[in-house]
């Protein structure tokens, strides 16, 4: 693997790259890296592609701005046009990969700059268009249906500050409860009730992670210790600031109010991943917001960390679809 960080239109972002060909371009989610994509980069390169994994703004060696609105949906489109201009020449196309905040950064790439990015494949979060409800707002309803004095995680988030707090008390627990509790180990194993995706008024998100005795199969120490290692030198403000852009993104994002994602689109997701059943409605309306699906995989027995936990399966869906474009 050979890694660069390129100047993205201003922004520096830490490039790691693997084969040539085509360009594929993958974007990473919370709270992760460029290594989530581990598995995929030698998988895509052997199949005859460019294959390039980025450390989103905010994350491991690239930019990470300061102020809160530097981290809007707008900014991380560019930074994408940006590093594709770095490396393929001005107008050159990609294809575009993105897992949990990375595909709705992926997905509005294509929605934006469907002349640059001509195909998009989305894992965990499934597309929904810019629509007219105030995001936060929703996700408030969200908490009050958990319960009265339940707060979801998004909104968790908004407070600066607030979520570093609890996170830098033991960066290296709180990620692996994370991982863990999002995966289909941790979903199969916790109660709906302490789910971690809400949480109680007046405590912390990590309350209710599990505590595992051991690590699962697609995560091992090394890896462990790779994202520890990244966020103990960055911290978590530019990660969280993203969740900070919502209503920002909303605003922004009203010119394109629902429109659909025509470019060729691949859709895979855990069948024990929370996107896939709060996004249940958005899943169903595939046929009229992605008219360009060629295909929608929900994984039996995989939770959220659909590249992760499932390498080998999302390798042959993502593969067998690059090879139809």
């Amino acid at each position: 693997m050979r890694h660069q960080v390129v100047d993205a239109r201003g922004t520096r972002i830490h490039c790691v790259e693997e084969g040539s060909g085509p360009l594929v371009l993958f974007v990473h989610g919370f709270p992760e890296s460029w290594y989530s994509w581990r598995h995929q980069l030698p998988a895509v390169a052997a199949a005859g592609f460019r294959a390039v994994a980025i450390d989103v703004r905010g994350y491991g060696r690239s930019s990470a701005p300061l102020e809160i609105g530097a981290y809007g949906m707008l900014q991380h489109v560019n930074d994408n046009l940006g590093v594709v201009e770095r490396l393929t020449g001005r107008g050159s196309p990609a294809i575009i990969v993105g897992h949990d905040w990375g595909a709705p950064i992926a997905a509005h790439s294509a929605l934006l700059r469907p002349d640059i990015f001509t195909a998009v494949a989305l894992l965990s979060v499934p597309y929904s268009p810019p629509g007219g409800r105030r995001p936060t707002d929703a996700f408030a309803e969200i908490g009050r249906l958990a319960g009265p004095d339940e707060e979801f995680y998004i909104n968790y988030f908004q407070e600066p500050g607030r979520a570093e707090r609890e996170i830098e008390i033991d960066v290296r627990s709180w990620l692996l409860g994370c991982y863990i509790a999002s995966s289909a180990d941790g979903e199969a194993s916790t109660p709906a009730e302490k789910t971690a995706i809400t949480v109680a008024r007046g405590k912390m998100m990590r309350d209710r992670f599990p505590t595992p005795d051991r690590l699962p199969a697609w995560l091992t120490e090394n890896d462990l210790d790779f994202y520890v290692e990244e966020f103990e030198r960055t911290g978590f403000r530019g990660a969280l600031n993203r969740y900070r852009n919502v209503d920002r993104d909303w605003q922004d994002l009203q010119p394109w109010r629902g429109a659909p994602l025509r470019v060729p689109s691949l859709f895979i997701a855990g069948e024990q991943d929370s996107p896939t059943q709060w996004g249940g409605r958005a899943i169903a309306r595939f046929p009229d917001t992605l008219p360009g699906l060629r295909g929608s995989h929900i994984l039996p027995g995989c939770g959220h960390w659909v590249q992760q936990e499932r390498a080998d399966e999302a390798n042959r869906l993502l593969v067998n679809w690059l090879k139809t474009l």
